[in-house]
């Protein structure tokens, strides 16, 4: 049987034939790598998650971390998940040899990280986070905090998070209050609470170093008042080893709907006066840094939901495949034997919408992280600059879309597992309550919208919009000398055309009144999906299409189920798009004007 945990076959499919990962071999960072080292990593990653990470996935979620007033616990494998993950090089798979790094290119290193969220999300939380938090500290740290902070970081002796949202604020960054008060030593005194902080405690490390916001006194008010803070739990000295408690104290824990493995946490900050943070980057700054680390982790967070609905699929498909119920239609002799639910036009149905779904966010977010790598090692600094400008307009499309459409991808499993999905002896009923979190955190999918819509697809007079179009305007300038793709190109040509006028209908609308022109950013936002991902399966579609003639066996079966996909998301998804961005571009004013006492 195959991995019910991700498909190799789609993973190599999308790094060699669509996004041409090998090219980057000849680029100065990477001349050590090859093919075969790609996916020796690969395959790395699929045994130790195979082996290490999916067995406890139930029990994790079965037995949540739990506190008892002085410390958190949690079911053994999870450190041993994690120290397993740590000595296979994984949590610096990215960063330089000379770190002890694999100097992976971050398409690779992406898709060997995804393997691992669909094997077990809540483990590979604390992973996620910590690579992210170091990340931040390499490119705004002061050399000292480098020298401090990173090599325990990238060893695993130290664990990372992220402490941004509090009680009273919630996604509204604008209202933090956590103070900072400057001491003598150019170290601050932190002051405050923060909630909803994933792996806030716990005894898998020797330290957790949390990277807070938080306000110096004086600051000015908003978002543009904000600082960002190193706060080790345990203070760390000059020479790495550790000292006193920081006044970091726990005050609780959250119970989620999923991704029960994580522990989720409320922290207080200086409840003694004794709590210590250092600056990272300028005073009032902040954000600028902490949206490093927010942007790597919402691509994440898309990579998330993109692989607990691809394992929801694939246990959907051996279920299918394994499952004995009813009859051909034009069979209805009940003596006859029933056939697999697969053979039911229906089912097919809800396996080839989930496939297109799972298998179109996979090459999204594939495809972000390798603008990451053009971004850093692009030829030119045009390239660069470009990559860059792609990035940042895409990256809450590749968080906000899979956490929508994938979860509909587990909810559709649990429909084709019928009565037996919706118990808990089946596996699907926790992935979708583990993929509903996506939607919610590093940004709700409704701020997603609206950072994209007001700020990134109009930024620089729409410069990255129209960058998007050069790029889909060539792979559609490309498919359409292909008989089977060319009615896809016309397609996709025209729907971004609608996307791109409808774009500057809101861009001027917002200008002259922002709630009208923001009102339904959400429609925006999936409908700007839905073209950006009909682009990744015409990507898909052509390269299946160069490989079919000479493709045979499993192989011409793999090419014809990316072209059949491929069809599915032209004919039935793009087309839904037309009237979403018709109503749009009317600025229609319906949810404006529907008043609070209305409901």
């Amino acid at each position: 049987m195959k991995s019910r945990i991700a498909s190799r076959r789609d993973l190599e499919f999308q790094l060699f034939e669509v996004l041409d990962v090998e090219a980057l071999t000849r680029r100065p960072r990477f001349t050590e790598h090859s093919r075969e080292t790609f996916l020796s990593a690969l395959d790395t990653a699929l045994d130790v998650a195979d082996r290490k990470f999916a067995p406890h996935n139930r029990t994790a979620d079965e037995r949540e971390p739990t506190f008892d007033g002085e410390r958190v616990t949690m079911i053994p494998e999870v450190k041993e998940a994690l120290d397993a993950f740590i000595a296979a090089g994984f949590l610096v798979s990215a960063r330089h040899y000379e770190v002890g790094g694999m100097q992976l290119p971050s398409t690779v290193a992406r898709a060997c990280h995804a393997v691992f969220e669909a094997a077990n999300v809540g483990t590979t939380s604390y992973a996620s986070l910590t690579i992210a938090n170091a990340n931040l500290i390499a490119a705004f740290g002061t050399p000292d905090q480098k020298r401090r902070y990173l090599p325990h970081l990238h060893s695993g002796r130290f664990f990372g998070t992220m402490a941004l949202t509090e009680p009273q604020a919630g996604s509204s960054l604008a209202d933090v209050r956590t103070s900072a008060r400057p001491r003598p030593d150019g170290t601050y005194s932190i002051s405050g609470t923060k909630v909803f902080i994933s792996g806030g405690e716990h005894d898998l490390a020797a330290n957790i170093v949390h990277l807070v916001l938080a306000r110096i006194e004086g600051a000015p008010p908003g978002v543009k008042g904000i600082s960002l803070f190193i706060v080790p739990k345990l203070r760390v000295l000059e020479d790495g080893s550790l000292g006193e408690r920081n006044d970091v104290a726990l005050a609780g824990l959250f119970h989620k709907m999923g991704w029960r493995g994580t522990v989720s946490t409320h922290l207080a900050f200086g409840e003694n006066g004794r709590c210590v943070g250092e600056l990272v980057g300028e005073p009032n700054r902040g954000l600028s840094c902490m949206f490093h680390m927010m942007n790597e982790a919402r691509i994440g967070v898309g990579l998330a939901a993109v692989m607990l609905g691809t394992t929801s699929y694939l246990h959907a498909l051996d279920y299918a495949r394994e499952r004995p119920q009813g009859r051909p239609l034009k069979d209805r002799d009940p003596l006859s034997s029933p056939v697999p639910i697969i053979e039911h036009a229906d089912v097919r149905r809800m396996l080839l919408r989930s496939k297109a779904y799972v298998e179109g966010g996979l090459a999204l977010c594939l495809y972000a992280a390798r603008l990451v790598d053009e971004q850093h090692t692009g030829e030119t600094a045009e390239d660069r600059a470009e990559a860059s400008a792609l990035l940042d307009l895409l990256t809450p499309v590749a968080k906000a879309w899979p956490a929508e459409l994938c979860l509909e991808a587990s909810s559709l499993a649990i429909q084709i597992h019928g009565g037996y999905g919706y118990t808990r002896e089946y596996p699907v009923e926790q992935l979708y309550r583990d993929n509903r979190l996506n939607a919610i955190h590093e940004g709700t999918n409704g701020i997603q919208a609206l950072d994209l819509l007001a700020r990134r697809a109009v930024a620089g007079g729409g410069r990255s919009l129209e960058l998007l179009g050069r790029a889909v305007a060539r792979d559609v300038d490309a498919a359409g000398k292909d008989e089977r793709l060319r009615g896809h190109a016309q397609d996709l040509a025209r729907a971004f055309e609608q996307l791109r006028a409808t774009t500057q209908r809101l861009a001027a609308a917002t200008a002259a009144d922002p709630d009208l022109g923001l009102a339904n950013a959400s429609a925006y936002l999936q409908s700007f999906g839905h073209v950006v991902v009909a682009w990744m399966w015409l990507r898909q579609g052509a390269a299946a299409a160069r490989a079919l003639p000479g493709a045979t066996g499993p192989d011409r079966d793999f090419y014809e189920g990316k072209l059949a996909a491929c069809r599915w998301f032209f004919r039935w998804e793009l087309p839904c798009v037309a009237h979403p961005l018709a109503m749009l571009a009317a600025l229609d004013p319906t949810c404006l004007e529907a008043r609070p006492a209305w409901f």
